[in-house]
């Protein structure tokens, strides 16, 4: 076998690689020979090959060739028969395409079958039957049928040989084809008397090795005598026919003519072609010579045709002529779109001109009826572009973008230029893949949220939320807190974030006089590789409740000095008394507070300002007024339910202290008891049971030990020495001491009660009264704290 090898390779613009390889090889090769090394003449490397997936391509249904990927050779796959795969060309050719993928690329191979000599020629009758008059004349001639041999060059048909000699000899006439006509010429006159029955052997052989031949029998059959031959008046016709007419459509008409008279002149027209598809095409009128179709007729089978036809009398003289049929074509084929490779996936983040499909276009009309243009609409991302001659690629013109559209539907037009055009489209759909190229998006560029204080661990507050316009897992968004401190406290401690849903839950209790307000920063991040992530501000607004009631900064309320505010009896109508101060660590409506007198020992005589809270006289000071006036004032929030806290004023109605001195004593001395009493009580039952307890069991021990002493002296008959201890004596015989002891009691002002430290009162006329003390009354008129010096308070020592 041998092997021409052809390599033409270019480049083109679309990352796709044209290249043209041309192999020889013999027909009827067994199946798995070796065609040739692809590879090695493409200058591809084996594993090019493979992770190309390379393949075949070919526009036919048959598959005579194979790649083997892993030799990079290519091989037949089926026996081939250059006569069945050619059946009108002396050149034989397969064409077809190796295509390899990422990137896409094509190599175009054309393959050449070589005949070898594997028929031989054959006639269509193995007879044939003439009937010739004894008077033909010398130089007579005969047309015999032709022998056809599907084998083409020196293994086609070489010529033809006639036995015996005797009365006829071969004459073979050329055609304008380029096949020779074979007529058998009479060279010595016929005598029916002597020889009726005439057998001759036609021989057609080629010129193959070895040869091969085929033979038809003649027979002749000598008649009486018909002088005249009929006679065409032409050798050869010319017609010319659409494609697709109607079967019955008149190609031609041919006319013969005969000298002869009688029978002897009636001429009978006939088609002697054998082997070919005139027959089944053509029919021909046996009286009028008209030529009409009997089947459809298709330009792209054949272009032409050409018809032998036969005139003949009833003498049996005949003559041939030839009519050739051109076929005319007409638009009547629509372009073939054939997807050679595509792709049904692409990434968004595809470089421009990425090869999506590979095309091929086919028209099997000729001329202008079959040149094509494609061209792709409404299109701004993908352009279709001609990289050789019928082969097309689509690739890509602009950005993609999986966001704005994730599937694409391009249709492909591809039409001709016949009258009227013909077209046909088809519909490619490719979808794009994604890649993570979006981060996630919050729904706003920060948060505000509010919850009430002294909310229950755990409590939702609020959902951020993010969009990703990626798809799966690229646009899975995970929450994410952000690590930072509030006053000091990581922010992890305050509140946390749920991963996959973005709720905010508060981890502790929230206390709004602590904190009013932190911020921090949430982080969505997305699924992707690398994952993208946005941040967001969120900021915490903490509601007041109304869970603190007022605080009273004055008068300090003391549990052992009384402090009593001076109103002279000459004070007039709205003096001002005193003024109750209090707070709330609430804010807003829960911090307005309000003051009402609650109770008073004379109503009459006191008022409290709503809003101010100041103590003012409603009526003139009169003599009637009792010294101590004691006045309950109950300060209130604005809050729902709203918190209250009382202060008790005393209040003294006089112009000196000594007025009050006994009134403000007792009263302090009552309200001590007062206080007291449940304590002593409890106190006192306390210790009268364990004295008890303790003397009974003290009298037992002794009672004992005096028994058992008395039992001692008893038994041992001792004098009774009486012991004293240490400085006692028996004085006038009662027990006394014999020295004098003497004790010092100094107490306090109040050992029993906590110290207690004064403010300075609003009027500046401060009394202050110890409840155990009967000393001299002591008006202050300081701003200092009364307790601020450690000896200021009265005390009174005795011996």
């Amino acid at each position: 076998m041998n092997l021409q090898v052809l390599l033409f390779i270019c480049l083109l613009s679309v990352y796709s690689v044209c290249g043209q390889v041309s192999y020889s090889i013999p027909e009827e090769m067994s199946k798995g020979s070796l065609v040739g090394n692809i590879a090695q003449d493409l200058g591809l490397e084996i594993k090019r090959l493979i992770s190309g997936k390379a393949k075949i391509y070919t526009r036919s249904s048959d598959e005579y060739m194979e790649l083997n990927r892993e030799r990079g050779v290519l091989l037949v796959k089926q026996r081939i028969d250059r006569e069945a795969l050619c059946t009108e060309t002396a050149l034989c050719a397969l064409h077809f395409q190796i295509i390899l993928e990422n990137p896409m690329e094509f190599y175009t191979v054309t393959v050449q079958i070589t005949d070898i000599n594997d028929n031989a020629p054959t006639f269509e009758n193995n007879k044939m039957d003439f009937k010739i008059s004894e008077s033909a004349t010398i130089g007579a001639k005969f047309v015999l049928d032709r022998a056809a041999d599907l084998d083409v060059g020196v293994n086609d048909l070489q010529g033809y040989t006639l036995k015996p000699t005797d009365h006829f000899a071969l004459k073979m006439h050329n055609n304008a084809d380029g096949h020779e006509n074979v007529e058998m010429v009479l060279q010595k006159p016929l005598d029916r008397e002597k020889q009726e029955q005439i057998s001759l052997v036609l021989i057609a052989v080629d010129g193959g090795e070895p040869q091969m031949s085929g033979t038809m029998m003649i027979a002749i059959t000598v008649l009486d005598a018909n002088d005249n031959a009929p006679v065409f008046t032409q050798q050869t016709y010319k017609a010319t026919v659409t494609e697709n007419s109607p079967k019955g459509t008149i190609v031609a008409t041919v006319t013969a003519s005969d000298a002869d008279h009688g029978s002897n002149s009636k001429i009978t027209y006939s088609i002697i072609n054998r082997l070919d598809k005139v027959r089944t095409m053509f029919k021909i009128n046996p009286e009028s010579g008209h030529i009409s179709l009997i089947a459809d007729i298709d330009f792209e089978k054949s272009k032409h045709f050409e018809v032998n036809l036969l005139a003949s009398d009833s003498g049996g003289l005949t003559d041939s002529c030839k009519l050739i049929v051109d076929v005319k074509d007409v638009n009547d084929n629509k372009p073939e779109i054939n997807i050679m490779s595509k792709s049904n996936v692409i990434a968004e983040d595809a470089a421009l001109n990425t090869v999506v499909t590979m095309i091929n276009i086919e028209d099997k009309d000729t001329g202008e009826n079959g040149k094509v243009q494609c061209y792709i609409s409404d299109s701004v991302t993908f352009i279709l572009k001609s990289s050789s001659n019928n082969f097309f690629t689509l690739v890509t013109d602009s950005e993609l973008d999986r966001e704005l559209s994730s599937e694409y539907n391009i249709t492909v037009t591809c039409s001709d230029e016949g009258v009227p055009s013909l077209s046909s489209s088809v519909t490619l759909t490719l979808q794009i893949s994604d890649v993570n190229d979006n981060a996630p998006v919050f729904e706003r560029s920060s948060y505000e949220a509010y919850i009430v204080e002294n909310n229950t661990p755990g409590l939702s507050i609020f959902t951020v939320k993010a969009t990703d316009a990626d798809w799966n897992q690229n646009a899975r968004v995970s929450y994410i807190l952000e690590d930072s401190s509030v006053n000091g406290v990581p922010v992890s401690s305050y509140v946390s974030v749920s991963a996959d849903s973005g709720v905010i839950h508060a981890v502790r209790s929230l206390d709004y006089e602590h904190i009013k307000d932190f911020h921090f920063r949430v982080k969505a991040q997305d699924g992707g590789s690398p994952p993208l992530s946005s941040n967001v501000t969120v900021k915490i607004l903490i509601q007041d409740q109304n869970d603190n009631p007022p605080q009273v900064l004055y008068p300090v309320q003391t549990g052992g000095s009384v402090v009593a505010e001076m109103v002279p009896r000459s004070a007039d109508v709205g003096y001002l008394v005193t003024k109750v101060v209090a707070v709330d660590v609430d804010s807003g409506q829960n911090a307005w507070l309000s003051y009402k007198l609650q109770k008073a020992t004379d109503r009459a005589l006191f008022e409290v300002g709503l809003q101010n809270g100041e103590i003012r006289t409603i009526r003139q000071v009169s003599d009637k007024d009792a010294v101590k006036q004691r006045l309950t004032v109950i300060v209130e929030d604005n809050g729902q339910p709203s918190r209250s806290a009382t202060v008790i004023v005393n209040v003294a109605v006089a112009d000196s202290f000594p007025e009050v001195l006994s009134e403000f004593t007792d009263f302090t001395h009552d309200k001590e008891y007062k206080d007291n009493l449940t304590f002593y009580l409890v106190l006192a039952l306390a210790v009268v049971s364990f004295l008890f307890i303790t003397c009974l069991v003290v009298i037992i021990s002794v009672k004992i030990y005096r028994w058992r002493q008395s039992r001692i002296l008893y038994q041992s008959k001792l004098p009774v020495i009486p012991y004293y201890p240490p400085r006692y004596s028996d004085t006038l015989g009662t027990g006394t001491l014999p020295h004098v002891y003497n004790y010092e009691v100094c107490r306090t002002t109040d050992s029993r009660k906590s110290d207690c430290k004064f403010g300075r009162a609003g009027s500046q006329n401060v009394l202050i009264m110890e409840p155990s003390s009967t000393g001299t009354m002591q008006r202050i008129q300081s701003d200092r704290n009364i307790l601020d010096e450690p000896d200021s308070p009265l005390e009174c020592c005795g011996r």
